[in-house]
């Protein structure tokens, strides 16, 4: 059953998991770190083990032989092809835990329950949710035990979901440092075509144009070709359930998406037309515009802050060198990427900080010896 302190609810556990992989692996070492009791569950004996080995939790097995099985909550973290069954099976499993899938998709995975005769009666203590954060890496191998720290986690309650049950759900995100929000399925489904699929989808596009290549042509790259194609590298056989979940969705916006192209590509096949540049400028200050409403730290906009950039050589203990100099000013760096300069042995570090600490830190560095940018 779930406490309340004077820091809010939390979970007391035990958690079953139901999934070990990337999310799953992760959210046992989060709440492992809390001290809760995690038992893990996976199809594939070599996932549960190392999901075991580096700390996420106990095996269902070895729990199931010690007769210590009767979990508070059921995450459910399975491909979305599965996840209703899995749910389905828990919520008549374990008749005093609430069950909660993290699928990416909330939808059809309701809509799958819904037609469930057999869990008629056992829905109220199931809700869907989904934490908005992973890594384009997969398995328990790549489970960080902060991977959700301040990131959003959405709560979809269905009309029948209990308050109880609803509840924990919440709690789970709390625990595990989330930010929770409630959305109905249709909002979430609706959101993540946008902000998750759209992208997925054109970085994989961009990406398949590198395939044939020159090697030299690639050698020129910088940040911004790796910064579009990073999540391209995904795992194909996850993306093709949750696009054929959330085709509909995802179809509207790139028939959007295919207006703009046949327009730029209007425009490119004669540049010098009379209004081809005017078009040019308007599409990207589309760009711009749109840019601008992602929220940047603490949702503040992107453009809050002030950027420098600072020369640092590739060699060992260079950027703590820098971070730490950096921290004996008293200056706090909102945001930081590195970029290396292709073709020299030199990184260019990119900052962020508040617009009327941006001259101190320069001036500081710079007495310090960095090379900073202009």
């Amino acid at each position: 059953m779930t406490t309340r302190t004077e820091q809010g609810t939390h979970l007391a556990g035990p958690v079953l998991i139901i999934g070990a992989g990337l999310l799953g692996a992760s959210i046992g070492l989060g709440l492992r770190a809390r001290g809760l009791d995690v038992v893990l569950s996976d199809s594939s004996p070599s996932t549960e083990a190392v999901a075991r080995d580096i700390g996420a939790g106990r095996l269902l097995t070895e729990a199931q032989g010690a007769g210590q099985v009767a979990p508070e909550v059921v995450v459910v973290a399975t491909p979305p092809d599965v996840t209703a069954r899995v749910v389905a099976a828990a919520l008549l499993a374990y008749p005093d835990a609430v069950v909660v899938d993290i699928c990416s998709v909330k939808e059809s995975i309701l809509r799958e329950l819904a037609a469930t005769p057999a869990v008629d009666g056992h829905l109220s203590r199931y809700v869907g949710t989904h934490p908005m954060a992973g890594r384009e890496k997969s398995g328990p191998v790549a489970a960080r035990a902060e991977l959700f720290t301040g990131a959003p986690w959405v709560l979809c309650a269905h009309p029948d979901s209990a308050p109880e049950a609803v509840l924990r759900a919440e709690s789970l995100a709390v625990d595990l440092g989330a930010v929770p929000a409630r959305m109905s399925v249709e909002e979430h489904d609706e959101a993540v075509a946008l902000i998750s699929h759209l992208p997925q989808v054109v970085s994989s596009l961009v990406a398949s144009r590198l395939q044939d290549s020159p090697v030299q042509a690639l050698s020129l790259a910088g940040n911004g070709l790796r910064d579009v194609t990073r999540i391209a590298a995904s795992d194909p056989r996850l993306w093709v359930q949750i696009l054929s979940a959330n085709a509909g969705r995802l179809v509207d916006i790139l028939y959007g998406v295919r207006e703009d192209l046949n327009r730029l590509i209007g425009t490119l096949e004669d540049p010098t037309a009379g209004g081809a540049r005017l078009d040019m400028a308007q599409l990207m200050s589309e760009g711009n515009a749109g840019q601008a409403r992602v929220p940047g730290k603490h949702g503040t906009p992107p453009n809050s802050f002030a950027r420098l950039t600072v020369l640092v050589d590739d060699v060992p203990g260079q950027i703590a060198k820098l971070l730490t100099e950096i921290g004996h000013t008293g200056i706090n760096v909102e945001d930081f990427r590195l970029e290396h300069s292709p073709g020299r042995q030199v990184g260019l570090a990119e900052l962020s900080v508040l617009p009327g600490k941006r001259q101190e830190l320069t001036e500081s560095l710079t007495q310090r010896g960095w090379k900073v940018v202009q």
